[in-house]
């Protein structure tokens, strides 16, 4: 959790949504990146901070990894695994909306032809 970033966004009346517009991404993906589920880069930390008026050391902290617990039980010779599987990554935006937009055009081509399969079955 970015507790100063969050505190000195708050202070300076900024929504999460006013953040993830300065930082061209979603809401949702802003989120995270508070939470500390995905990473914040250091150019975006410099925008936030010129976003907020503040250096970029008054809301910086230190990106913790995500720790993952590996134990041996000596006892019942069982090796045990705790920590979390999920994996996320920072995929920019513009890749996403050009990967829709592939999707829909394909999705358009599939009627298409749907539609020239329905004509000529009719023949």
């Amino acid at each position: 959790m970015k507790t100063k970033l969050i505190n000195v966004r708050k202070d300076k009346h900024f929504t999460q949504s006013d953040m993830a517009t300065c930082l061209k991404i979603s809401p949702t993906h802003y989120q995270r990146k508070e939470r500390g589920e995905v990473k914040i880069f250091d150019d975006e930390w410099e925008q936030i901070a010129k976003l907020l008026s503040v250096p970029v050391e008054d809301i910086k902290e230190e990106e913790k990894e995500n720790v993952i617990n590996h134990s041996f039980d000596n006892v019942s010779g069982n090796y045990n695994y705790i920590g979390s599987n999920n994996n996320y990554c920072n995929v920019p935006e513009y890749l996403l909306d050009n990967q829709q937009n592939y999707i829909n055009m394909l999705l358009e081509k599939i009627t298409e032809l749907e539609n020239q399969v329905v004509s000529l079955q009719q023949i």
